[in-house]
């Protein structure tokens, strides 16, 4: 049975601050039966529940960046209040990454927030980037992590472009977390790994080093193999598959990216 398919909001972001209503409305339109948020842009969170209800659309999870969840766990409430299942620390900033001396403490504050989403009803995923796939003694940050941290407090949100860039087959890096893989990031690029990739996705800010030919594409404009991946996460226990484009390409504008993920998997039976 295909797997209902959400978009996560941040591929849009400045559609959004611009009228949150218009673009709900629209993703519905486009076939998308979920969303995912990355911000609530000023609104409070029964009016974005009033929202969902009326447009159809299953406010599936949120992004919260990890700080914000550290300095005050209460923010949780809010998602519970939207409707959302899951709640996801999105990023790591450079100081708090794999490698660092702060990391040990990401690890159990990670736990502390899983215990307290568990308590609401919800479920705590990570959603990783290719900074995890540098290796702690042998075994990669990712899966430390996973070691670390029971699969009571934390599941996992794999995202496929940045365990491709990070160096392994996304297919089976979902297949590696069978039962703890409910949400699955679906995400294409072209082109190879640079110095300055972390500014395609509008937090970075630095200067290029090197010329880069990477870009995110709309899913199945890409080198991914979308067939794969999906039947990985089927058979792996997924509950939903979340198109997300950090940036637009290919000539089309943010909104026209994510119709063009959506067409796209309607022809692949989703």
């Amino acid at each position: 049975m295909a797997l209902p398919v959400a978009v996560q909001l941040y591929s849009v972001r400045d559609d959004m601050k611009e009228d949150m209503r218009s673009v709900l409305e629209r993703v519905k339109s486009m076939g998308y039966d979920g969303v995912e948020f990355a911000g609530l842009f000023d609104k409070n969170p029964e009016e974005i529940k009033k929202m969902c209800d009326e447009i159809g659309l299953v406010p599936i999870s949120a992004h919260v960046p990890y700080v914000d969840m550290v300095k005050d766990i209460n923010i949780l409430k809010a998602y519970k209040t939207i409707g959302c299942k899951f709640v996801v620390v999105p990023y790591l900033i450079p100081e708090h990454r794999p490698g660092t001396e702060m990391f040990a403490e990401v690890i159990e504050n990670i736990k502390k927030i899983g215990a307290a989403a568990k308590e609401l009803g919800m479920t705590l995923l990570y959603h990783n980037h290719d900074f995890e796939f540098m290796k702690l003694d042998g075994k990669y940050a990712l899966d430390v992590l996973y070691d670390e941290v029971s699969a009571d407090l934390l599941q996992t949100e794999l995202d496929c472009c940045w365990v491709n860039v990070g160096g392994e087959n996304p297919a089976g890096y979902i297949r590696k977390y069978a039962g703890r893989c409910p949400v699955v990031h679906l995400k294409d690029f072209y082109g190879e790994k640079s110095d300055d990739m972390y500014e395609l996705i509008g937090i970075d800010k630095v200067a290029p080093k090197r010329p880069s030919n990477f870009e995110f594409r709309p899913v199945g404009s890409g080198v991914q193999n979308f067939p794969e991946i999906l039947k990985a996460a089927e058979e792996s226990g997924a509950t939903w598959v979340v198109v997300e484009q950090d940036n637009p390409s290919m000539g089309l504008t943010p909104m026209e990216c994510i119709a063009k993920s959506r067409e796209y998997l309607k022809t692949l039976g989703y």
